[in-house]
């Protein structure tokens, strides 16, 4: 599933992106594969020992040979994670399918990684997309902020909300706890669904 600034530039507001993130359910017994796989379509390896790196990180650090962009596949684990690929989409992209997430699970990715450009990147998803369900996105930024100890990623939010006009809820009561640790053991990829948008 594609996800990153790729992503919030289909679901969103077109912004310039220098790589292509992905994430997968795959479990460590079958990367090495996958990077084997990758090859036959030009995609390889940009650092030595990626499979080394990759088991630190959860990270998969590639690159397209033709066209030189990076691409990083990280590797899921939590429950949230299965969860945003069991709703993602398939979108045809000029005759392409692309599967990419919900905008509510882009909203929660977002959020998290918290830099700059990807708060701009939620203000054109919540432009795109009004009709969200911010609580379901909100109800994930809480459980993710309390697990980082970092409170402002639900300020930040809030904020944006109240500058699309939408209602804050900050003194909300927090949802019941969700489970954020990984899975002890990696799913398969989820079957793939059809074109037709939900």
């Amino acid at each position: 599933m594609i996800i990153g600034g790729v992503a919030a530039s289909f679901l969103g507001r077109p912004r310039l992106t220098q790589d292509v993130d992905a994430l997968a359910i795959l479990p460590e017994a079958d990367w090495a594969k996958a990077l084997a796989s990758a090859a036959k379509y030009g995609i390889v390896a940009r650092i030595e020992n990626p499979l080394n790196f990759a088991r630190r990180a959860r990270v998969l650090l590639l690159k397209h040979l033709d066209s030189g962009i990076d691409i990083d596949v990280a590797f899921g684990g939590l429950p949230f994670e299965q969860a945003a690929i069991d709703h993602s989409q398939l979108h045809d992209v000029d005759g392409v399918s692309v599967r990419l997430p919900r905008v509510e699970d882009l909203l929660v990715m977002k959020a998290v990684a918290h830099r700059p450009k990807d708060l701009l990147d939620i203000q054109g998803l919540l432009e795109a997309h009004p009709d969200a369900d911010v609580e379901v996105v909100r109800q994930w930024i809480r459980e993710f902020a309390t697990a980082m100890s970092m409170v402002d990623m639900v300020d930040e939010f809030e904020k944006l909300l109240v500058q699309r006009g939408m209602k804050s809820r900050t003194a909300t009561k927090p949802a019941g706890k969700r489970n954020l640790k990984p899975k002890s053991k990696s799913s398969s990829g989820s079957k793939p669904k059809s074109k037709s948008k939900r």
